[in-house]
């Protein structure tokens, strides 16, 4: 046998290795950003499921239009899809139904600078989160930005829309949750209630079959009125442990809650003084009555380390400066209570962190619903963002990965009763799906579209972030959707400097 060359071999290898990188490249064809087909297969993933189910696959998935069509095993044959025209190469990428965001806020300006909702919807889908559950914003813009996400005409996520209901009187709620429902609101927000016009908003919600989010205030109701009269969710945490005090909390007598610094320095004291005993039976009512937990975690995270919380890494590109403004501390706006926060203050924080998470972690372990969510746009939490903190929040409070991705997906869809439609990777279910070429199970960072930075080769590398978003069918390319959110941040910072 004659030996071949050595330059003769390199050329050879050359000659093969060219010829198949056109190869590789086509497995992936006819997908661009921004487009909606008519089908569309997803190649070769492994499946995430929001049903707290492990992953599972290769799988291919089909879409047809804004509905998922087919899910089955992969086909491995090279050839298998060559008459499809759209076709996702996922091939060691991991799927996801859309993750879901179940307390938002619309906002198009803070603190009087304006802030395009554009900005909002991208930085979250970039973030994987393709609905969102708006609970008491402007009705009349909020409106209209459901109907244009509706239409597709615009680039976001689903829009929920919970109105607020209020009124001096019963009879005066009971009006206010009618004209909700006739201006087509998907649900109902309370706070601030007295017991007897809650009881009748809450009742007069069922009768016309709308879910009522209660954030519940240092007022007359609390977590067992929640719990008595059937509220759907109940947010953040506030009325729980108030429930569980032997009288009242041991508030200062200067003590003032329009005052923000108050308000929230003493809220970082609140689970201590709760009576386990209390609080258990609470949780269990809760339970008994149906009541979602949405504990946001994310949003008080700064109370626990106020220096980091100004410094997120993100900021830098993304922070647009109408945010960026409103995170000054400020006696004139809600959250800005930042103005000589202590270190005794963050380790109250620390430690009502530890008692809370213990708390969802009991309430979920009973059988409670526990969703996820962000509310941001107040104390240092940025859209998107600060969501995929409250997944690490929820991994820090116990949750399973699994468990979490559940609470991201399976369990919001469930709260919002859009179970049969949303949160799965199932036939018949709309396509919002997510695409990201790292398991997330192993490590949640690799969701944030900044991915996580690591080394390979003895050089920096970012492993992770969401490639691929897609909304109602629409196809979106994170890293474009991330350019456009610091082309706007760049924009608008320029402006604010301009004369």
């Amino acid at each position: 046998m004659k030996k071949i060359p050595s330059s003769l071999a390199i050329l050879a290898v050359l000659i093969f290795l060219l010829g198949t990188v056109p190869a590789l490249q086509a497995q992936s064809r006819g997908v661009e950003h921004g487009k909606r087909y008519d089908r569309l297969v997803i190649r070769n993933v492994i499946v995430i499921d929001g049903k707290g189910t492990p992953a599972r696959g290769p799988q291919d998935i089909v879409v047809e239009g804004n509905k998922i069509s087919a899910v089955r095993g992969a086909n491995a044959q090279p050839d298998a899809y060559k008459n499809e025209k759209h076709v996702l190469d996922g091939t060691g990428m991991y799927l996801l139904p859309g993750l879901i965001n179940s307390h938002v806020h619309l906002q198009d300006e803070r603190a009087g600078v304006p802030q395009p909702f554009e900005y909002e919807y991208k930085v979250w889908l970039s973030c994987g989160i393709t609905t969102i559950r708006d609970v008491g914003s402007d009705v009349k813009k909020t409106l209209v930005e459901r109907r244009k996400s509706q239409e597709g005409s615009i680039v976001a996520p689903r829009l929920y829309i919970y109105m607020v209901a209020g009124g001096a009187t019963p009879e005066e709620g009971r009006k206010a949750v009618r004209a909700i429902k006739e201006q087509g609101g998907d649900g109902v927000k309370i706070f601030g209630m007295d017991r007897d016009i809650m009881e009748a908003i809450v009742d007069e919600s069922k009768k016309l079959g709308l879910k009522v989010s209660h954030h519940v205030g240092i007022e007359e109701t609390d977590a067992r009125d929640v719990a008595a009269f059937g509220v759907s969710t109940l947010e953040h945490w506030y009325g729980i442990p108030d429930a569980a005090l032997k009288g009242s909390q041991n508030f200062p007598p200067s003590y003032n809650y329009n005052n923000e610094s108050d308000r929230f320095r003493w809220a970082g004291h609140l689970w201590r003084e709760a009576d386990p005993a209390k609080l258990d039976s609470i949780l269990t009512e809760m339970i008994a009555k149906g009541v979602a937990w949405i504990p946001t975690f994310s949003t008080y995270e700064a109370c626990r380390d106020m220096t980091r919380a100004r410094n997120l890494p993100w900021f830098k590109e993304y922070l647009h400066p109408a945010l960026e403004e409103y995170f000054k501390p400020s006696p004139a706006r809600h959250g800005a209570f930042s103005w000589g926060w202590s270190t005794e203050d963050e380790i109250a924080w620390k430690e009502n962190y530890r008692i809370w998470m213990k708390a969802v972690r009991d309430f979920a372990d009973k059988g409670g619903l526990v969703g996820a969510a962000d509310d941001a746009g107040f104390i240092y939490t940025l859209y998107g963002f600060t969501y995929l903190s409250e997944l690490e929040l929820l991994q820090e409070a116990g949750f399973h990965p699994i468990d979490v991705i559940q609470c991201a997906i399976g369990n919001n869809a469930k709260l919002m009763g859009l179970e049969n439609q949303l949160g799965r990777v199932r036939q018949g279910f709309l396509a919002d799906l997510i695409l990201i070429d790292e398991n997330p199970l192993a490590n949640l960072k690799y969701l944030y579209p900044t991915g996580v930075l690591d080394i390979k080769d003895g050089k920096d590398v970012i492993r992770g972030g969401i490639k691929w978003t897609i909304k109602d069918g629409i196809v979106y390319n994170t890293p474009t959707l991330m350019q456009d959110v610091k082309d706007m941040v760049l924009k608008a910072r320029a402006e604010r400097k301009s004369p």
